[in-house]
């Protein structure tokens, strides 16, 4: 097997401590006041900032750089519908028969509930597919490694590229999630991930009053 060709790390530049002490700090401020937004506006978003974005997650890390995503970014008014359709329907079974008890009561005070208006009022829809393994040219499949991680860690970045670009954003995952493959036609190495919602808040959005685990209660330093 081939060795990669190794280059030197580029347009690294050492900061001061205190430049990045403020750059963290003022990072943590921005996505500090990042919120699931379940009420959007369907005011247009120009697709060269989801492009940008997109391009951003596109940048992180993987399993052996095999880069196991897909992002299929939806805004026909059609497909928006049958997508809400098919969630709803998979959400009202989740409410209605195949949630415990438990995990009704921890949703509860989101308020939460099987319509989900969102997914045909926010102007792009990016859904999010896993590859578990990739096609080679010969037809042949090439293995993927840590298929969950990777794209986790590739959801995560688009979350805060979004944010910081000024965008709402709401992770949504019907379960089962695989009518994804049907309506959008991907193939059977993909698995839907999450439906990333995203665009501009409607007005007067409200959001749970809820705070986050204190430093002390999310971390340890030894």
């Amino acid at each position: 097997m081939a060795k990669e060709e190794m280059m030197p790390l580029p347009d690294y530049g050492e900061l001061p401590p205190t430049v990045m002490e403020a750059r963290a700090q003022a990072f943590y401020d921005l996505m500090s006041r990042r919120r699931s937004v379940r009420t959007f506006s369907d005011r247009p978003v120009s697709s060269v900032i989801i492009e940008a974005c997109l391009r951003t997650a596109g940048s992180a890390p993987s399993g052996a750089n095999k880069q196991p995503w897909h992002f299929v970014v939806v805004q026909d008014a059609i497909v928006k519908r049958a997508i809400r359709e098919r969630a709803e329907a998979e959400e009202r079974a989740f409410y209605e028969r195949r949630a415990p008890e438990e995990w009704l009561e921890a949703l509860a005070p989101l308020g939460t509930n099987a319509e989900k208006p969102f997914l045909e009022t926010a102007p792009y829809l990016i859904v999010i597919f896993a590859q578990s393994y990739g096609e080679a040219e010969d037809g042949g499949r090439i293995r993927h490694y840590y298929v969950q991680e990777s794209v986790g860690i590739a959801t995560g970045i688009l979350i805060a590229a979004l944010h910081y670009a000024g965008l709402a954003t709401l992770t949504h995952t019907p379960s089962p999630m695989g009518f994804l493959n049907d309506i959008l036609g991907r193939p059977a190495n993909e698995r839907p991930f999450l439906i990333m919602v995203t665009g501009y808040p409607a007005e007067n959005s409200l959001v749970p009053n809820i705070s986050r685990k204190p430093l002390a209660e999310i971390a340890s330093f030894l």
